[in-house]
């Protein structure tokens, strides 16, 4: 690695850092600014003003709000999320299984869509403007015409209403067999790695046609090479950047559709916690959560910028 690629890369980290701490902010002020006293909601409308005045005494919310932003800032630095309002109970405490369920989701719609929009959007563009690469064009573009949700809702009706083959909500037990853990799966992880999946095939396909336009493969054609051996030997390996790219960016995604996905098919991961701590004013559980998905987001962009400035051939031979 030389100076410059080393330059580029703290360079981004730098920023990624930055962007971090400015998303911190507003993640705590927009949630600050959300209408309703939490101390009147957990006490209730027969409350007086002075037990209402006591409660968010105690609870540190007379303060200011840059105090109590820096207050949970040095918090999050030092691995303390807080206390949740409503249960009284560590945050982290409350995140810690409900993230590991959320994991779990995006980790096999991860296995499930990587494999299987690489192979699509490869083959796509080795048959560029037949059969098949049309039928592809056509389908990601309507499924990326649809909203997460719509889609989400539209499993269901179909095949938990109509159908009756898969269960409508996805409730995971210990004690569940693995053939009922896969039916409670198959909704939420099909629809979810089927969103991931068309904005992977589409960047993949964009990125090796570009790759197959390039002189050198030009050139290994008109010395005869099998169309095979172009794609193994001088396509992919000078495709890795753009398709680790994709990867990356089509994954970020994720962030948004487990939001949805958990919230359609009552799924117990962060989202779910999040959204439901909305409705509570749970203000350090909403802002824990929050971070959780903007340094998940931040983390995959990051990556999928990284991996482009390793994959540039004039920055690596400089």
């Amino acid at each position: 690695m030389n100076r410059q690629v080393a330059a580029l890369i703290l360079n981004r980290l730098g920023i990624s850092l930055i962007s971090l701490i400015i998303v911190s902010f507003a993640v705590f002020f927009a949630t600050d600014m959300l209408p309703g006293d939490v101390a009147q909601v957990l006490l209730g409308q027969a409350a007086t003003e002075e037990s209402v005045a006591g409660l968010r005494q105690a609870m540190g919310l007379d303060q200011p709000a840059i105090i109590r932003f820096l207050n949970w800032m040095i918090g999050l630095l030092s691995g303390e999320m807080g206390t949740s309002y409503v249960n009284n109970i560590s945050v982290s405490e409350m995140i810690g299984d409900r993230l590991i369920n959320s994991l779990k989701l995006a980790g096999v719609a991860t296995l499930i869509s990587v494999p299987l929009a690489l192979t699509a959007g490869i083959t796509a563009a080795i048959y560029r403007g037949r059969a098949f690469d049309r039928f592809i064009s056509i389908f990601t573009i309507s499924v990326v015409s649809v909203p997460d949700f719509m889609l989400a809702t539209a499993s269901v009706l179909v095949f938990a209403v109509y159908l009756k083959l898969l269960p409508a909500l996805s409730l995971v037990n210990d004690g569940q067999s693995l053939a009922d853990i896969l039916r409670n799966y198959a909704l939420p992880v099909g629809v979810l790695s089927l969103a991931v999946s068309v904005q992977m095939i589409r960047m993949t396909r964009a990125a090796v046609i570009d790759t197959l336009s390039k002189p050198y493969v030009e050139m290994a054609k008109l010395k005869g090479a099998s169309t095979i051996r172009i794609v193994l030997k001088h396509a992919l390996p000078n495709a890795v950047g753009p398709i680790a790219n994709a990867i990356a960016l089509s994954l970020s995604s994720l962030i948004g559709g487990v939001v949805i996905i958990e919230t359609v098919f009552n799924y117990p991961g962060v989202a779910k916690l999040m959204v439901d701590a909305v409705a509570t004013r749970d203000l350090p559980l909403i802002q824990s959560c929050a971070m959780i998905f903007c340094f998940s987001y931040l983390l995959l962009i990051t990556l999928a910028d990284i991996a482009g400035i390793l994959s540039n051939p004039r920055l690596r031979n400089q």
